[in-house]
């Protein structure tokens, strides 16, 4: 195994004439979560997009595993296989169940047969606490059910990374914790992570690094205990005195 499962080194990328990041390089080893921080409009959720290839970016390079996420190694739909991504919207398909929520990538994109897919959603969703809600459709399931449910889907084709983009941000206050916990679940059973997030307290206790972003670029980052005690960089110690002035740290 690679010392870096995701490399991103002087990333750039532009919408239009706006510089959304500007030489951002970020190293996330395996099994660590890497929380992104910072103000809205930073760039945080762009730099997850431009990880699993959702957007291009004009300048720099993303590796998985030391191999630039568009060699043709990867194959057509590999990349997607490989990392998988939750976004503060749910995206499920109203009309599906959960359970051909979680099972139509795997079985349409990959490959995988029903009874296999099926087998797996099972799995996944007895480890979030929701198998008894297979044959549900989403809106038969509250907003942190729902949100449990798109981190199952994005699991299931066993990806060597999840990114996640501001999951509790559409949730209400008391739903956030139970989502947040299956992020430390997940942690604890080694998944590689990469996490946007405003939970503060979260991200001080579950990141094994933090980086603080403004205006497309890190500032600073380091382990938590150090940037949320002892933050360098100006930007930093007037963003965290909001959020503490806030009662969120």
């Amino acid at each position: 195994m690679s010392e870096h499962r995701v490399r991103i080194e002087r990333l750039t990328k532009y919408f239009g004439d706006k510089l959304v990041l500007d030489d951002v390089s970020v190293s996330v080893k395996p099994h660590e979560v890497v929380c992104l921080i910072g103000a809205s409009g930073s760039g945080k959720s762009t730099l997850l997009r431009c990880v699993s290839d959702l957007v291009e970016y004009e300048g720099g390079t993303i590796m998985l595993d030391d191999v630039p996420i568009h060699d043709p190694s990867f194959g057509k739909n590999g990349l997607h296989k490989r990392v998988g991504i939750v976004f503060q919207a749910y995206n499920l398909f109203p009309h599906m169940s959960v359970l051909d929520n979680i099972t139509l990538a795997p079985r349409r994109v990959h490959g995988v047969s029903r009874q296999d897919s099926e087998a797996k959603a099972h799995e996944l969703l007895a480890l979030v606490g929701l198998e008894e809600f297979a044959r549900s459709y989403p809106e038969q399931l509250s907003g942190g059910q729902q949100q449990r449910v798109a981190i199952v889907r994005a699991m299931a084709t066993n990806p060597d990374v999840l990114l996640l983009d501001e999951i509790t941000a559409a949730l209400d206050p008391e739903l956030i914790g139970g989502v947040l916990q299956i992020i430390r679940d997940l942690k604890a059973r080694g998944m590689t992570m990469i996490v946007v997030t405003h939970e503060m307290g979260f991200a001080r206790d579950v990141a094994d690094h933090v980086c603080f972003l403004e205006e497309g670029r890190i500032h600073e980052e380091g382990p938590p205990a150090k940037l949320f005690s002892e933050p360098e960089h100006p930007r930093t110690r007037q963003f965290l005195q909001r959020i503490i002035e806030a009662g969120r740290l």
